[in-house]
């Protein structure tokens, strides 16, 4: 049989467990504990176990129980002969158990008329409320205890008290002549449908008016509570939505997790709060989130409407993720291509255009006037006459059938332009071609290149080459 420090450590593997896996460790566990006592009778001596057998000298002393559970059990048992003898010993009426419930809450459960009166006259609360905060009158009102019933609004109980579930006892109440006589009874009591609205908020105005103290004192919306619940659990299991509006307003964390592992999902899913799971789901509530027992919101709600919107809620995010994934992987691969295509393709300006042609022409120039100043050297030309209309030609020197082009070291494309025409204009008549090698480029006579005043043509697209014979 394992120890208890090992037990105490695998308790929290236990806890995930389902039931039925729980149960067959606990058999587990239990055999393993019968074996080894078998085992521990067999080895201890025949005198040893006598010995322990032996009564002890405090075996005379009674087991005394606590004074709750003493009156408890004799309320649930109706003895109100024992009930009353208890109240004079001097205990409490109103002692009550774990769950906060009284005797009177059971005796009205359980339709003990004397016992009830019993309590009653010793001074019990008719307005006691238990952790769930039901009072005696919701207890015997759902029961449908007529005469009980009549006897506590005698005694004065609250026909407006609201428990957790924002429920008063005629709300409760499906016992026709019960319903009559708590109405009857609010009707006499000039209760209208103002006052129950009234009395039906003034839970959540409490705790509004909390949340509003503590965000002017600086306190920490998020402080866990009673069983480590935050006032969002709080407000999403009761439905407050204005209370949870304000949370979330001022960033109340929607993933604050409880003692079991719930959020505030968890919760308002639990208890039926239809507007509360749709409030916090649009604040980012995770609808998968898990409790410690690995459970999600889904998995503890019990409302068929509730757990309807939430597949709903659930089914609109995963589209709408799966939107926002498609729309982003779209421009991702946009961006990367046209940051590609900008580092390869790189446009020019008119001016660097201009730029580039006039240094070529520049250079096309420089190497023409060399050649030609080469043939020069060899045939001298002679003095060039006046020109027709008097004036001298800029630029020129010689006869006007052989030109000879007087280039500056650095020449403008206008002046090569001007050189480009005058060349045109006053060439001799071509001479045909000789049986022998012709003049050489650059000699007298020879057109000199021509400019290219114009961008370069574009390089034609490579043709598609055929990938088999049947092209």
């Amino acid at each position: 049989m394992a120890e208890h420090p090992e037990l105490v450590a695998e308790m929290p593997t236990v806890a995930r467990l389902s039931t039925p896996e729980r149960l067959k460790h606990a058999q587990k566990r239990r055999a393993q504990q019968l074996k080894k006592w078998a085992q521990a009778e067999k080895e201890t001596p025949g005198s040893e176990r006598k010995r322990r057998r032996k009564p002890s000298e405090n075996h005379g002393k009674n087991v005394t129980f606590p004074a709750s559970v003493r009156l408890l059990e004799a309320a649930a048992r109706q003895d109100a002969e024992e009930v009353r003898e208890f109240l004079k010993s001097g205990i409490s009426p109103d002692l009550s158990n774990e769950d906060g419930l009284t005797a009177l809450h059971q005796c009205c459960i359980d339709d003990a008329g004397e016992v009830v009166s019993a309590l009653l006259e010793a001074g019990a609360d008719v307005n006691a409320r238990d952790t769930e905060l039901w009072t005696p009158l919701h207890a015997a009102a759902t029961c449908g205890h007529l005469g009980l019933v009549r006897l506590l609004i005698q005694r004065g109980a609250d026909l407006l008290a609201v428990n957790s579930d924002g429920n008063m006892p005629y709300d409760l109440c499906e016992d026709e002549a019960t319903l009559d006589c708590i109405e009857s009874a609010m009707a006499e009591q000039g209760i209208t449908q103002e006052k129950i609205e009234e009395a039906r908020g003034a839970t959540e105005r409490d705790m509004v008016q909390e949340i509003r103290e503590l965000l002017e004192s600086g306190g920490d919306l998020d402080a866990p509570r009673d069983h480590g619940a935050t006032l969002l659990h709080i407000a999403a299991a009761n439905g407050y939505v204005e209370a949870a509006e304000l949370l979330l307003e001022h960033r109340a964390g929607v993933g604050s997790r409880d003692e079991d592992g719930w959020e505030p999902l968890h919760a308002a899913a639990c208890w039926g709060q239809i507007l509360l799971v749709e409030l916090l789901v649009a604040h980012g509530a995770d609808l998968d989130g898990k409790s410690e027992l690995e459970e999600t919101p889904l998995d503890v709600c019990g409302d068929e409407d509730v757990r309807a919107k939430l597949l709903e809620l659930k089914h609109k995010r995963a589209a709408l993720l799966k939107s926002q994934e498609k729309h982003k992987s779209r421009l991702q691969r946009r961006t990367s291509s046209a940051g590609s295509r900008g580092k390869v393709v790189r446009r020019a300006s008119l001016s660097e255009r201009s730029s580039r042609y006039r240094r070529e022409l520049q250079r096309e120039a420089i190497v023409w006037h060399q050649q030609r100043r080469d043939s020069d050297d060899t045939d001298p030309p002679p003095a060039p006459p006046e020109p027709p209309n008097g004036s001298a030609l800029p630029g020129f020197s010689g006869d006007l059938d052989v030109t000879v082009p007087q280039i500056p070291a650095a020449p403008t494309l206008a002046a090569l332009k001007k050189h480009r025409a005058a060349t045109k204009c006053h060439r001799g008549p071509p001479n045909p071609p000789a049986s022998g090698p012709g003049p050489p480029p650059g000699a007298a006579g020879s057109e000199p290149p021509r400019l290219r005043l114009t961008a370069p043509a574009p390089e034609a697209p490579v043709g598609k080459r055929r990938c088999c014979r049947v092209m």
